[in-house]
């Protein structure tokens, strides 16, 4: 048919920059045996561009949408409008239309676009472009092609690319002609579950009519699920309008005949049989697909196949048999993507095998849930740490057969938490360990600072045995232990004896040795430096780069300044968000990310206020542990309990600050790391093996070393990695994960909730009402005494925000993750794992939260 126009037969997978995504997918689709896809034709991009370069003012109106903020609607809205109006009004090349017209018959047709970012493994544009139904004759053939063309500039599509990074001139636009099919019925199939993800299950959506009243959201529809050709689950529903074809051209809504409306649009076999088309489809694009489809005279066609962009990769297991597993990054509170170096620093680190997947890292619990005593152990922890993640355990336990059964044999892993610590009660414990981290960390970087190349390779993957001997020490390990039990035993008996909920949280203010707590604090103390210079603070508000320490000197006060800020970088420089992933950017490489910090420190507090917070929280769990020991007093048994309780509050205040600590070492020497693996990177560069220093990221720790030792690399595997890493931001990582894919999801299962409030975990008692600041990048934090922060998780990152907030509410942690212990630390009341709080809670509402019954209620909601 010649560059302007391809019969769908000419066309295959590769076909993609000429044809656009659907194009490519639907020619793709005419070559599988057993699948019919509705004849037509592809109007290329060559068209395209053809009838781009015939519009003089075409670059003019690009550049002006390139230079757009991506938040600024309107003017996305006005531009956009601008320029569509302009392609449409535009004539067609003759060359062009005479191409189209010759491959017309007297058929009406579908006019759809196929744009060359759409439908893409890694960024699906779905709906983002339009489709025309029933067109009849050239002219109006015509006519729709060129409004394709003009979809590719629609607000959202503009806007899309604007906020992803896709350039206007990237992208080009094809267009679909294809014969129309006036089908009895229509709808969509996925082959994979789109709510749970779960493989193994394919649901269809079905309607009367054509498929546009489905994938529009027009209609109810009938909905199936089907496993191994059995449905397994069937909703019909009333079916009040269908989209019908008009004999002219065009469509309207039509009312379905009432005795119509509940009769299923499918039959249960032919649910079956389409189910069995999508596997078809499926095995041959190698992964679950999104395909549109409808039914005329009993026979299936297929108008649409794109891949399920939203579904969460599944570790590799390397056997058919079925597993369960659980996320890292929810105990780490952190669960965004890792780059690949980070995710294998992190292998190398735990002594647990981790599996990887969406950039993300599981644990393989399938072994501890198949033994009946390990499995007991395990689910006891996992309910206290994270009751959504027991709750969603327990679902999977309760399916018959998914679960192998073993027998006790004494071999069963044991579960940390699950066996009481022994190590006796005694503060040098804490200081020896403290001083030998430090020492081993002062070792590393003395023995690491001559090696390069290969070597320097091989001793950094030689220390990790260093790492995990100071970090996995027997007594590192009684200590943690020792303070969450002595925390769960004061709570229990507490509540039990006096009626006092949570009695830890107050009793833990101002633990010694809380280096993530002494971190927030600190910042207070550069904050006190600082505030009595203006010119200082106005010059700090102004910096947008990350040289600004070297300008201080100049300033009024800015030596001193800098000489606060230099000490705090040296102590805790090591940190960032998302610290345990080793890529990610440190404050000591960005110390910019700590100014909007200060300077609120600065706006909202006295001088001193770190050294008397400290001293008022010491002074407040001192009082209220002599108000417990009197009424325990007065009980029967009253001393013997005292004195319990007396040892139990010493046990939880020499040991629950450590907890933090052993993190703060291993951040500590993944940085030394970090810097030297940096420096071999840019040597690499240098010598033209890697284009860009942190290429580096995106190889394994092991792969950095073939690298280093052949000089070459594979630019190929990184761009692939950088784009597979874009596309895990996207996701949501579950809790928990089957070998199927699906993301079981658990619940709080409570009946003590107040009327629309939201449930979550209790982990640092107090009520308190306030703003909501809802808050998705530290850097971009602006808070006010009194402020709530609502965000999705913190690691000990956010710590020094803690202090200028009046209560914490998060989606992701457990009562012993950083954010917890901290904020008990503070006595700020806290409520974590509320599922979808950042969406559920907008900023600026007023919200209160019960850290002690663990629920938040949206005061002003409308």
């Amino acid at each position: 048919m010649g560059s302007f126009v391809l019969d769908l037969r000419e066309i295959d997978r590769t076909h993609f920059a000429t044809c656009g995504g659907k194009g490519a997918h639907l020619g793709e689709l005419s070559r599988i045996n057993g699948v019919r896809v509705p004849p037509g034709f592809c109007v290329t991009t060559d068209a395209f561009k053809r009838f781009m370069r015939n519009i003089p003012s075409i670059d003019e109106h690009l550049d002006r949408l390139a230079g757009l903020d991506p938040d600024d609607r309107e003017a996305i809205r006005t531009g956009s409008a601008e320029l569509r109006r302009v392609l449409e009004d535009s004539a067609v090349p003759g060359d062009v239309a005479a191409a189209i017209r010759d491959a017309l018959d007297e058929a009406a047709y579908a006019v759809r676009s196929s744009a060359t970012a759409e439908d893409l493994p890694t960024a699906s544009f779905a709906g983002q472009q339009d489709t025309y139904l029933n067109v009849v004759g050239p002219e109006a053939v015509l006519q729709h092609v060129r409004r394709c063309w003009a979809s590719l500039f629609t607000e959202r599509a503009v806007t899309y690319r604007l906020r992803n990074g896709f350039g206007h001139r990237e992208v080009s636009m094809a267009v679909v002609v294809q014969q129309m099919v006036f089908p009895h019925a229509a709808g969509v199939l996925f082959t994979a579950d789109p709510v749970t993800s779960n493989r193994k299950i394919a649901a269809v959506e079905a309607s009367f009519g054509l498929g546009e009243a489905v994938v529009s959201g027009l209609v109810n529809t009938d909905v199936y699920k089907v496993v191994d050709d059995e449905i397994v689950e069937k909703t019909v529903s009333a079916k009040a309008l269908a989209i019908q074809a008009l004999p002219d051209g065009g469509t309207r809504e039509q009312a379905v005949d009432p005795a119509e409306r509940e009769v299923p649009a499918l039959t249960d076999a032919q649910v079956v049989r389409l189910a069995r088309l999508g596997r078809l489809i499926e095995a041959h694009f190698g992964r679950p697909q999104d395909i549109e489809w409808c039914l005329a005279d009993d026979e299936f066609q297929v108008v649409q196949s794109r891949p399920i962009t939203t579904l969460f990769p599944i570790p590799e297991s390397g056997d058919q048999e079925n597993h369960v597993y659980v996320s890292v990054g929810h105990q780490q509170m952190m669960t965004d993507a890792m780059k690949p170096l980070g995710l294998s620093v992190w292998q190398l680190t735990t002594p647990r095998p981790m599996a990887v997947a969406g950039g993300r890292l599981f644990v393989d619990v399938t072994p501890i849930l198949a033994a009946p005593t390990s499995r007991a152990a395990f689910m006891d922890v996992a309910g206290k740490s994270d009751t959504l993640m027991g709750d969603a355990l327990r679902t999977v336990i309760d399916r018959d057969g998914f679960l192998p059964s073993v027998p006790d044999d004494g071999t069963a892993q044991p579960i940390p938490g699950a066996v009481p610590a022994t190590i006796e009660t005694d503060p040098d414990v804490v200081t020896e360990l403290i001083a030998n981290a430090e020492a081993s960390v002062a070792t590393l970087k003395n023995d690491i600072a001559a090696k390069s190349g290969a070597e320097l390779i091989d001793f950094v993957l030689a220390d990790f045995q260093e790492l995990r001997r100071v970090l996995f020490d027997p007594r590192s390990s009684q200590v943690i232990m020792a303070g969450m039990q002595a925390t769960w035993w004061l709570n229990e008996k507490l509540h039990e004896w006096l009626g006092e909920k949570n009695a830890a949280d107050t009793l833990t203010l101002s633990a010694p040795h809380n280096v993530t707590s002494e971190m927030g604090l600190a910042l207070l103390d550069v904050a006190d430096v600082i505030r009595p210079h203006p010119e200082v603070v106005a010059f700090l508000q102004k910096v947008q780069h990350e040289d600004f320490l070297d300008e201080l000197d100049d300033l009024a006060g800015g030596k001193e300044a800098r000489g606060a800020l230099e000490d705090y970088l040296a102590k805790y420089g090591m940190r960032c968000v998302g610290e345990i992933d080793i890529t990610r950017p440190r404050w000591s490489e960005r110390p910019s990310a700590l100014l909007p910090l200060i300077l609120t420190n600065v706006r909202n507090f006295e001088q001193g206020t770190g050294e008397r917070r400290f001293e008022q929280g010491r002074q407040e769990a001192a009082d209220f542990e002599q108000q417990l020991l009197e009424r325990l007093r007065n009980l029967p048994d009253g001393e013997e309990k005292a004195g319990e309780a007396k040892r139990m509050i010493e046990r939880v205040r020499t040991f629950i600050g450590y907890r933090e600590y052993p993190k703060y070492s291993m951040i500590s020497r993944y940085f030394v790391y970090k810097q030297a693996l940096l420096d071999e990177a840019g040597r690499l560069v240098r010598a033209g093996v890697l284009r860009d220093a942190e290429d580096v990221f995106f190889l394994t720790l092991q792969e950095l070393h073939d690298v280093v030792r052949s000089g070459q690399v594979d630019d190929e595997l990184i761009h692939e990695r950088r784009e597979a890493f874009r596309t895990y931001e996207t996701l949501t990582p579950p809790r928990v994960l089957t070998s199927d894919g699906e993301a079981v999801t658990g619940a709080y299962r409570r009946d003590d909730l107040p009327d629309g409030a939201l449930a979550g975990l209790p982990v640092s008692g107090g009520t308190v009402e306030g703003r909501a600041r809802v808050v998705l990048d530290m850097a971009e934090a602006d808070l006010e005494p009194g402020d709530v922060l609502v965000t999705a998780h913190t690691d000990p990152s956010w710590s020094p925000l803690f202090v200028a907030i009046a209560g914490l509410v998060t989606e992701v942690g457990g009562p012993m993750t950083h954010g917890a212990v901290v904020a008990r630390e503070y006595g700020l009341p806290a409520v974590v794992a509320v599922e979808n709080a950042t969406r559920l809670i907008r900023d600026g509402q007023r919200i209160r939260i019960n850290g002690t019954d663990g629920y938040v209620e949206i005061l002003d909601a409308d």
